[in-house]
């Protein structure tokens, strides 16, 4: 039971963290362009479900922290639901209602009958604010950590590998990955781990002499950072181990550094979802709630294991939080993105449409539309987690349990 207990607080507890700040940047992000473009706001929750804690601002806003911390919202007044997504055949009466109530100078101040741009502009802000988080948890851990850079010298080449195949040789320093910057080797296994049976071209440094090199990566056995087998994209070398420096960043350097990690982890998303539609890749990465708090789990237990003493536990974790804060949160924010009624990025796309058409689209076709975008999100989510349930073994357990 102990053992039990021990487990919980070391893989549901970082979970809560890491989603809890995620969740609380994107609805600040609504709602403080909410509050700087004058909307009335009714609520302000953290998580769903009976409140477990609420009080009232001096502006009537009524903030809360629900039971079940795994999402959030902004509810604006007017609105008939979490998502702000408006009945219209009730749009005409509520607006009767406000002008004979408030009167004509109210409307303003209610999102649904705000100008097409302030709509826009709180919409979009919640990822925005996602991003923005991203980008400052990697600037800030660029200027006050430095970058680790060392050599990606290659010490083996597997006999009959991609690498031994496309003239990769004992020796031959990576330099360049697609064009990119190799300043670990650590980058060159991130580079080459999606793009199996796709040519990629490498700049390597040979006895003083540059040398391009085209190597198509195979599937195979990959261990990850948590030590985990994973089918990924291999080229089949070793790496020797360098000397490791520490590049050190100014201020604007570690913005600029933030914004580019930032723009890979989207680029490398967008990436892996092409090649995954199109069949190329496998489906396998696609993680929920459950392989989110597996991966906190993981890295919190390997916090344990290399942490002497509780000073260096505290910054361990606290390293490893933020690290997980920076990454999921542009994954939130680039699927609130993403053209899918439901999501902001679906609100978007009907402001786009009112914006070209000059009306709103007809409310039967936002009401279909987000039918269809809701059970779009919920087969993505059920298909996320069917995928963790199968990297936990979970069936495996329960098929041993009755045989």
């Amino acid at each position: 039971m102990i053992g039990f207990l021990q487990s919980a607080l070391m893989y549901v507890i970082p979970f809560l963290i890491v989603l809890g700040v995620v969740v609380t940047v994107h609805e600040l992000g609504h709602f403080l362009a909410a509050r700087w473009l004058g909307t009335k706001i009714d609520q302000f929750s953290i998580g769903f479900g009976k409140p477990i804690a609420q009080w009232r601002d001096r502006q009537g806003v009524q903030w809360r922290i629900g039971w079940l911390p795994l999402g959030g919202y902004v509810r604006f007044a007017g609105d008939d639901n979490a998502a702000s997504v408006p009945d219209g055949d009730d749009l005409e009466a509520m607006r009767q209602d406000l002008v004979a109530r408030e009167g004509e100078g109210a409307l303003n101040r209610y999102f649904h009958f705000k100008p097409l741009w302030q709509r826009a502009v709180i919409t979009a802000a919640g990822p925005v604010a996602n991003f923005i988080l991203a980008i400052a948890i990697f600037g800030g851990l660029l200027m006050a950590m430095g970058e680790p850079v060392a050599a990606s010298r290659v010490e083996r080449v597997e006999p009959g590998a991609p690498a031994e195949r496309a003239g990769f040789r004992p020796g031959d320093v990576i330099l360049e990955g697609e064009g990119r910057e190799i300043p670990n080797p650590d980058a060159v296994k991130q580079l080459i781990v999606l793009r199996s049976g796709l040519p990629t071209d490498f700049t390597v440094e040979r006895a003083g002499r540059i040398v391009h090199l085209t190597v198509t990566p195979e599937r195979g056995i990959v261990l990850d950072g948590l030590g985990r087998v994973q089918r990924l994209g291999r080229i089949g070398v070793a790496f020797a181990n360098t000397p490791v420096s520490v590049r050190r960043y100014g201020p604007l350097e570690a913005v600029a550094g933030g914004v580019a990690r930032t723009r890979d982890v989207v680029a490398t998303t967008i990436f892996y979802l092409g090649r995954m539609f199109s069949g190329r890749e496998t489906a396998e990465q696609l993680s929920g709630p459950l392989g989110m708090a597996q991966i906190s789990g993981e890295l919190t237990k390997q916090n344990v294991e290399v942490s002497h003493d509780v000073g260096s536990f505290a910054r361990n974790g606290l390293l490893t939080i933020l690290v997980l804060v920076a990454n999921i949160s542009v994954g939130i924010g680039f699927l609130n993105l993403m053209p899918i009624p439901v999501l902001d990025g679906g609100h978007l796309l009907f402001y786009a449409y009112e914006a070209l058409a000059r009306r709103p689209l007809a409310a039967k076709v936002q009401a279909a539309g987000y039918r269809v975008g809701l059970a779009l999100v919920l087969g993505l989510m059920l298909f996320a987690t069917w995928n963790d349930l199968q990297r936990l073994r979970v069936f495996n357990l329960f098929g041993g349990l009755f045989s």
